[in-house]
């Protein structure tokens, strides 16, 4: 089998000693498994800027979605009615989410190249006073677009909204303040920016929030209630845990705090998303959204032109080591390129060589 490196949103490329933690097998009733578990809820608090009196950490396994699918289904009840802000296809999978759990819902949808407009969403909540949380993404993996936390954030304090927010592919790759911007749910993966592998998702829950929740899920596996009062006894999760993601997990942590920190890393991948833009930029590759709006996580490219054949440049690609990811528009041909993972530098440089190569080869 062949070794490449991953630029993608997630699951991306993970190091050797992250690897390496998945090597040993762990029993999920065992006191040190368990302790592994209680490491990993306190230090999410740390990297959130929240405290244990006012936040808690509840792990559910699966992917990112159904992390997602579990604050939705136990965070808003049959009387609520919740805000979806949406320019992805991150977002409207949340909306699929609330038609599927039967949830009272109301969509604002913006052009996915386009931040939310505040007197729009003003508008909207000075007309609809039955309106009780708000939900957004944070980093639409879709086009790469960062959106505006800050302002959901003020106008969620200002009119006493619960605000939740999918920070899947944002939450360790830049620093978010949870506490300070009053998010009263973050939900992220394993498998993003610090740097873990697929398997379970995180949700950072306002404490006062969660604990009215019960009763309200329409799911038993995805209820995040019950998830928490059982795991917050001594660590032991409701139903068996990836065992051996969680170690690697916990492993990923250390590397990340190794590192510098969340400023350390959010250095690096900013760094490596501008070295992309800017060499790809000088032999046609335009990316879709704006400077101002793109995020240091993943970018979206144009095709440079009607001959550019995807699957053909994604093999070459492929064949000189590294992995990209197909575009997710329906209206524009476009590719990713993730910038997210254990990537540096020199990985950014070797890749855009290798693209220019392609054009060159492509061209005559």
């Amino acid at each position: 089998m062949n070794h490449y490196k991953l630029l993608t949103p997630g699951p991306l490329t993970t190091t050797r000693t992250v690897k390496e933690e998945m090597l040993f097998d762990r029993c999920t009733w065992d006191q040190d498994y368990k302790q592994i578990t209680q490491k990993i809820r306190a230090k999410l608090l740390e990297l959130a800027f929240a405290t244990e009196q006012e936040y808690t950490t509840v792990l559910m396994q699966g992917s990112g979605t159904f992390a997602v699918e579990s604050v939705m289904t136990t965070a808003i009840s049959a009387k609520d009615k919740v805000l979806i802000v949406t320019n992805g296809a991150y977002g409207e999978r949340i909306v699929k989410m609330a038609q599927y759990i039967g949830l009272n819902y109301l969509e604002y949808r913006v052009d996915y190249y386009q931040y939310p407009n505040e007197d729009e969403l003003r508008k909207i909540l000075d007309k609809d006073s039955q309106i009780t949380h708000i939900v957004m993404v944070h980093c639409e993996t879709t086009t790469g677009i960062l959106n505006p936390l800050d302002l959901i954030a003020k106008i969620s304090k200002e009119y006493g909204k619960t605000l939740i927010i999918d920070a899947m592919s944002s939450f360790g790759g830049m620093e978010i303040n949870v506490s300070a911007l009053g998010i009263d749910y973050l939900i992220s993966s394993a498998n993003k920016c610090i740097q873990g592998v697929p398997g379970f998702g995180f949700v950072i829950a306002k404490i006062d929030k969660l604990s009215a929740c019960k009763g309200n899920s329409h799911s038993l596996s995805l209820d995040l209630y019950e998830q928490w009062k059982e795991m917050g006894k001594d660590g032991k999760w409701r139903y068996t845990s990836p065992t051996h993601v969680v170690a690697a997990f916990s492993k990923a942590i250390d590397e990340l705090v190794e590192e510098g920190g969340i400023s350390a890393r959010f250095a690096r991948y900013q760094n490596n998303n501008r070295l992309l833009r800017e060499r790809l930029e000088k032999i046609g590759f335009h990316t879709y959204i704006s400077s101002e709006q793109q995020s240091p996580i993943i970018s979206t490219f144009l095709f440079p032109n009607e001959q550019f054949s995807f699957a053909d440049f994604y093999s070459y690609v492929k064949e000189k080591g590294y992995v990209i990811y197909p575009g997710k528009l329906t209206e524009r041909d476009t590719f990713r390129i993730g910038n997210i993972g254990e990537i540096y530098e020199e990985d950014i440089q070797e890749l855009c060589t290798i693209i220019e190569e392609y054009m060159g080869v492509v061209a005559k």
